[in-house]
């Protein structure tokens, strides 16, 4: 199956203005588009900033299914739209594959500004549209073009990875699916351990390497912790968070915390052992400690990267932020570092409930 690339990601909420608001407010995005005729029972916003795509829908009739999305689930990132150069192509493909088909093939638009779609079930809550494009019009009679659209502040780039939390023992099936389903490869796995808690993680990617996915599991012989959170609060498997690349983590997470964006905190410790377990890194471990930054290094160069707060009802979904100096994996070094910041962040909360 020739999936290129991620082609949007959709943000169900129970208020797609407000939520679309603070995504704007918070972290650059601009307004593009919102939902026509096409898309009945629901407000759906189209976001952009550089090359993302982010549409952020609501229920505007308490009997369409993002209603019934959001009160099983809660706010979050409920589809991933693949870009494909073949949609109806690629559907029947991924169902002769075992996927469970949501929607099938449907043609929007016409001439050269036609798009096509259609929609296969993901892990858990998470559904996967196929997207083939002919123009540039997003959603043709789905989602209508402002008539003046507002550019993004450009802080933020691309999609680098999403991550994907899912039940313990269910970690294998889930890379199979991706496997089978679309042609992803395995590239990447990790065990962190943090006293009587620990989780595994795999990653899977596509050919041309732009669509990248971490599925992150508990190990259930073990105690609970924020992953059984997750999965607890969401209802079940889902994106746990959406990795967004920059080319200036520093000077985007000073922008975005001005603007009031919450990261999480990562103690002086981490900063003060940087050179002696890295060497000398290319942004200096004062501006490092500073921004909260993570770093790490790989064979092919360094990556920086830094997560945000939860800011949904749930404590579910989150940000993460990556500037990538070469370097291809994900932050060995740091997932152990990111789960404790997720530890600290949960006993801080539930101190305050």
């Amino acid at each position: 199956m020739d999936v290129t690339t991620v082609d949007h990601v959709e943000f169900y909420s129970a208020d797609a203005e407000r939520t679309a608001g603070q995504l704007c407010a918070a972290y650059g995005f601009g307004r593009l588009g919102a939902s026509g005729a096409g898309l009945p029972g629901q407000r759906s916003l189209l976001l952009g900033q550089g090359g993302i795509r982010l549409l952020v829908t609501s229920a505007t009739d308490p009997e369409h299914p993002v209603a019934a999305h959001v009160r099983r689930h809660g706010d979050g990132l409920a589809r991933i739209a693949l870009r494909v150069t073949d949609a109806a192509g690629a559907y029947a493909e991924a169902v002769a594959r075992g996927a469970d088909p949501l929607a099938a093939p449907r043609v929007w638009g016409g001439g050269g500004e036609q798009v096509v779609t259609a929609e296969v079930a993901g892990p858990g809550a998470l559904a996967h549209r196929l997207v083939e494009r002919r123009g540039d019009a997003f959603l043709p009679g789905g989602v209508e073009p402002l008539a003046a659209p507002e550019s993004g502040a450009d802080l933020l780039e691309v999609i680098d990875h999403a991550a994907l939390c899912v039940p313990g023992g269910t970690l294998e099936e889930t890379v199979r699916f991706y496997a089978e389903v679309f042609g992803f490869k395995e590239i990447f796995e990790e065990r962190v351990e943090v006293g009587d808690q620990a989780m595994d993680s795999k990653v899977v990617q596509n050919a041309t390497g732009e669509v990248t996915f971490t599925i992150v599991a508990p190990d259930p012989a073990l105690s609970p912790g924020q992953l059984d959170d997750f999965l607890r609060a969401n209802a079940g498997a889902g994106v746990q968070h959406l990795a967004l690349s920059t080319r200036d983590i520093a000077g985007a997470v000073a922008t975005l915390g001005a603007r009031g964006v919450r990261f999480l905190r990562t103690p002086d410790s981490y900063y003060d052992a940087i050179e002696r377990r890295l060497g000398e890194v290319s942004l200096s471990v004062a501006a490092l400690r500073a921004g909260n930054i993570l770093v790490d290094r790989d064979h092919w160069g360094e990556m920086f990267q830094i997560f945000t707060e939860s800011a949904v009802e749930r404590r579910t979904f989150f940000f993460e932020l990556i500037e990538r100096h070469g370097a291809l994996t994900f932050g060995s070094n740091n997932i152990k570092a990111l789960y404790e910041a997720k530890e600290r962040a949960r006993a801080a909360a539930d101190a305050r409930a």
